[in-house]
């Protein structure tokens, strides 16, 4: 596939966004989900887009900042990979599996700059005993627009060169016990990622209808929407039917027996 000078520059855009929102966290731009979406319909792929964020965001479900620790890199995994599938034809099991080392580089990156951008506090000091509010704002300004170009000029690199033979040779001569080791990575990583998860929500009264749902989609044909109409009745029905959401009606019930038998006794 071939790609315009127009999608080149929505990419790099799309990619300058994923890469302040790794570090804003605030409008979860850099979730594959959405950073995958958006370059999907930029390459006119939508559907493709879709199905490459949701199987890794089953991947970056235990990828999470703790402290210091920074988790792999979301952003550049996210937008790489899906250029990779659409321009440069690879199919989406490849391209989960690179998107692995992927993530780890984009990590590197991250520390990099970081480091980078600890001279720029020591600006930010100097900007404030003099008072220069402008400034300061600047140079907050240029520490994000270094988290922006992490994930953009690789994106741009891969963006322009995956539609060439030789990125096609190059991803072709890669062996397949690697590719199938990282496949195999990638899957143990998206159940680490739910154990996570289900560790983290300490629900063990909901484990049931968890273990349910995979009987049912396990000896099932039910398609996504029917599993999701079945979760929601079957949540509804749990909120109805458990004491602890009724205990205002059953308190209510208890008051007016109470005063119905003082009635009785007056």
């Amino acid at each position: 596939m071939e790609i315009s000078t127009l999608q080149i520059i929505l990419v790099f855009i799309i990619a300058c966004i994923s890469g302040m929102g790794s570090i804003l966290d605030e409008w979860q731009t850099h979730r594959p989900l959405i950073a995958c979406t958006l370059v999907g319909i930029v390459l006119g792929d939508m559907t493709t887009g879709i199905i490459v964020g949701g199987s890794l965001e089953l991947l970056a479900l235990g990828w999470m900042n703790i402290g210091a620790a920074l988790a792999p890199d979301t952003a550049l995994a996210s937008v790489v990979s899906t250029i990779l599938v659409i321009v440069g034809g690879q199919d989406i099991p490849t391209a989960i599996a690179l998107a692995i080392p992927l993530a780890a580089a984009g990590q590197v990156l991250t520390y990099v700059v970081r480091a980078i951008t600890v001279g720029f506090q020591h600006f930010a000091d100097k900007a404030v005993e003099t008072g220069n509010l402008n400034k300061l704002d600047w140079i907050h300004r240029s520490a994000l627009f270094l988290q922006a170009m992490r994930i953009a000029i690789p994106a741009l690199i891969v963006a322009m060169t995956a539609g060439t033979d030789t990125v096609q040779h190059l991803l072709n001569a890669i062996p397949e016990v690697v590719t199938m080791g990282l496949k195999i990575a990638g899957g143990f990583i998206a159940v680490v990622g739910y154990a996570m998860v289900i560790n983290m929500m300490r629900a063990g009264h909901l484990m049931p209808f968890f273990y349910t749902g995979f009987v049912v989609a396990a000896f099932t044909d039910f398609n996504l929407v029917a599993l999701g109409v079945l979760g929601t009745v079957m949540a509804i029905l749990y909120i109805q039917l458990h004491p602890k959401y009724n205990q205002s009606k059953q308190v209510v019930q208890v008051q007016s027996t109470t005063n119905d038998l003082d009635n009785r006794l007056d």
